[in-house]
């Protein structure tokens, strides 16, 4: 592993996508990109950062943005967990650090929302520190450079990387090119070694390397305990038009979507007259019926089998809000989709 970064560091000089949070790694950029990068990838990622710092340029600005414009910026970026745990570490950060970023990776785990990967990325690729970020992308390197077995959700896998990793780090690289491995790592797992059985063996630099590739078993690995199945659940929305505005309401702060506006939505099926019959009871006064037509939508452990029951309506109720077409607030792609 000594030999890795002679390999694969003057691939990635010559490799690297261009993306912005590559052009100025100032922390706070990083730290954005790294949390947006998390289940999404990176072209898509560009337009969203690129808006998303227009208007945050700053820890302090992204401290004090109101909620409706920061879920705004985050909508369609989904998890809006992330974006929530932003916030309140900006906040942390303004008031017990000064609005700069703690240096070290133990200060920054300690931060809702930073774990392991985006500590060790933020420190090593902005401060130069020997902290490997290790996620999917470098375990399933790992286990091809050194054809291992075991599953790479094992504990003792990973602990194994990044204690490999790190005497890399702080032994075998130059000065100044901690963050470059970070990144080239990075790189290297999202274009060459990729997921599934063609990874991209016959253009990657460190296949001198790999012991998967001389034994031509690299597209087995790395070895996946397979996940539950989705839970999968019935919901009945419904998409009210109320003078030319939509009615939509706030989701409670607990499950699925919590704290986001929404289409107002009931658990499971209901017949045609059982549909109209709810929507009186959630105290929509109905005048008319639009349609009704089914979809789908998938999370990351549930599966909604959607049944939109589109009305006219000529009241809502008090718990709901009107919201022109053009004007509406963020919302989960689960809804945005239907309107």
């Amino acid at each position: 592993m000594h030999r890795l970064p002679a390999l694969l560091l003057p691939w990635y000089a010559q490799s690297a996508r261009a993306f912005p949070w590559r052009a100025d790694a100032a922390p706070y950029r990083v730290w954005v990109s790294e949390i947006m990068l998390q289940q999404t990838r990176a072209e898509v990622v560009i337009a969203y950062f690129t808006r998303f710092i227009a208007a945050l340029p700053t820890v302090q600005a992204l401290a004090d943005c109101p909620e409706e414009q920061l879920l705004k910026l985050w909508e369609g970026l989904g998890y809006y967990s992330r974006v929530r745990n932003l916030q309140k570490t900006a906040q942390i950060v303004v008031r017990e650090h000064g609005g700069a970023l703690p240096i070290s990776a133990d200060a920054l785990r300690r931060l809702p929302g930073i774990g392991d990967y985006t500590a060790g990325a933020i420190a090593s690729i902005c401060h130069d520190a020997a902290t490997p970020a290790v996620d999917g992308n470098v375990l399933r390197i790992f286990a091809r450079l050194t054809a291992d077995t075991r599953p790479v959700s094992d504990t003792s896998f990973k602990k194994e990387c990044t204690r490999t990793l790190l005497a890399v780090y702080e032994k075998h690289l130059p000065a100044g090119q901690r963050g470059a491995l970070t990144q080239a790592l990075m790189e290297l797992g999202r274009t060459v070694c990729t997921p599934g059985a063609r990874p991209h063996c016959d253009t990657c630099p460190v296949r001198p390397l790999c012991l998967a590739a001389a034994r031509d078993i690299a597209g087995t690995l790395p070895v996946k305990i397979p996940k539950k199945p989705r839970r999968e659940e019935e919901r009945t929305i419904f998409l009210c038009h109320c003078r030319g505005k939509i009615a939509l309401r706030r989701r409670e702060d607990t499950g699925v979507l919590r704290g986001m506006w929404g289409l107002p939505d009931l658990p499971g099926t209901l017949a045609e007259n059982d549909m109209l019959a709810a929507a009186e009871a959630l105290g929509f006064a109905v005048r008319a019926l639009r349609s009704i037509t089914h979809h789908e939508h998938i999370f990351t452990h549930i599966h909604w089998r959607m049944t939109l029951c589109t009305l006219d309506v000529d009241a809502i109720p008090a718990d709901c809000t009107l919201f022109a077409p053009d004007a509406l607030p963020a919302l989960p792609s689960a809804f945005g989709k239907l309107i």
